[in-house]
């Protein structure tokens, strides 16, 4: 269903997605963090929504919409590493570290951080290039965001 996409993902210079592609490529890492626990609650998936509407002016039948076809691509999308180095390729680095916050949101949206989100997190961060302290201060944006 997104072998075309994917194909154009791993060109070996795949250039800046265009904003629907890249949409669908930062929805599928949610999705993909979300799962990574063995759990994916319906917490996290309202929260993906959430977030998908908010950062991309959606509104809640679309961000849903976009959530359905990112669940689908992370089903079908490679290892997470070249997954997630070839959306560094294509995507800039502030949309990259607005990305970091919204995958803290994804973590903490079931009141719970598990070791294999925290971890998985952690390992995007350094695969978007998305520096330690950037990565930090999302986390801190998030709680608060959250707490508040």
């Amino acid at each position: 269903m997104f072998a075309d996409f994917l194909s154009r993902l791993f060109r070996p210079d795949p250039g800046r997605l265009p904003d629907d592609d890249a949409r669908l490529a930062l929805g599928a890492l949610l999705v993909r963090l979300a799962r990574a626990d063995g759990e994916y609650a319906h917490e996290e998936a309202e929260r993906i929504d959430r977030i998908l509407a908010a950062r991309y002016g959606l509104s809640p039948a679309d961000a849903h919409a976009l959530r359905l076809r990112a669940e689908a691509l992370e089903a079908e999308a490679p290892d997470t590493v070249r997954f997630t180095r070839a959306i560094k390729d294509a995507v800039p680095y502030e949309d990259r570290e607005g990305v970091i916050e919204a995958l803290w949101e994804v973590v903490l949206a079931d009141g719970v951080r598990d070791e294999a989100e925290d971890g998985l997190l952690r390992l995007v961060a350094n695969l978007l290039g998305v520096s330690d302290r950037d990565s930090a201060l999302a986390r801190h944006r998030a709680e608060t965001r959250r707490n508040a």
